[in-house]
């Protein structure tokens, strides 16, 4: 037996805490220098898809928001990825454009390296990566729909990496109103144009009920065949027309007090200049 020297083994299992501890630390360090870390803020979105009859519709909004201001009211969060695999994206705009962009540039070089059509599950494994790789850092929250040779499917891919597989998914600020739509009225094998008419309904309660959500309805029909892309399918929450007058003539309200400050200027420096008309 040795004394006098000791020895470390390597952790093995459980969970490391090493990386809180560091952050803490940092945190401590910021605070000290008159600094703080970032926040998170508010994102708003309401995106949705389900499983039809003959493949999958993929619904969103069209408002991006800066904290409480509109940003742009008809912005598109339906993503091309592949000619019959289309994405929502929801969360921070930018990450969500930049992420998609990606997907697509490493989904076509699949393509063109394997010489065949992409899987939905693919696709949806290389996101999931991506994403699980930044940790969370990537605010993109993305619902993933196709047909390909196995037949239609559904993913919903969160920021952090995890994923799940259902026939009606819903994500973003707004979710909670449209996937209420979604268990009262979704039904397997649903056709056309009640499924069309069920996805532009969850999107328009995530309209009416979240302030982060608004504007115009995308949906994006994909088939077998091919997909087609609706772009402002509906509009809902169209401005209505003035009904009254509301300019009031001045002295409508009364003046309860009047105070006046006079300002003692120097006159510095005076110039005329005369404008040309010609």
């Amino acid at each position: 037996m040795l004394h006098g020297f000791k020895t470390t083994e390597e952790q093995r299992g459980g969970f490391c805490f090493e990386n809180s501890r560091r952050n803490a630390a940092l945190q401590s360090s910021l605070s000290e220098s008159g600094y703080k870390a970032p926040n998170a803020r508010k994102t708003g979105t309401t995106i949705a898809a389900i499983l039809y009859k003959d493949g999958v519709i993929l619904g969103a909004d069209t408002r991006a928001t800066d904290d409480m201001v509109v940003a742009d009211k008809n912005c598109m969060k339906i993503h091309y990825i592949a000619p019959k695999i289309y994405c929502c994206g929801a969360g921070v705009a930018a990450d969500a454009e930049v992420t998609t962009q990606i997907l697509r540039s490493n989904v076509e070089l699949h393509m063109l390296n394997t010489g065949r059509p992409p899987l939905v599950a693919m696709v949806t494994r290389q996101l999931k990566q991506m994403l699980y790789r930044y940790q969370g850092h990537v605010g993109s929250s993305v619902i993933v729909g196709g047909v390909d040779v196995t037949g239609a499917h559904l993913y919903s891919v969160y920021p952090h990496g995890s994923w799940d597989k259902l026939p009606f998914l819903s994500m973003g600020s707004g979710a909670d109103s449209a996937i209420s739509v979604f268990e009262d009225r979704f039904k397997p094998n649903m056709e056309l144009e009640e499924a069309k008419q069920l996805v532009r309904d969850a999107i328009a309660a995530g309209i009416f009920c979240d302030l982060g959500s608004g504007s115009n309805v995308d949906l994006c029909v994909i088939t077998e065949a091919g997909a087609e892309y609706l772009r402002g399918y509906d509009k809902p929450a169209v401005r209505g027309e003035r009904q009254g007058v509301y300019r009031f003539q001045p002295g409508t309200t009364a003046v309860l007090t009047k105070t006046v400050t006079p300002l003692s200027l120097d006159l510095v420096e005076e110039t005329v200049q005369t404008m040309d008309t010609h």
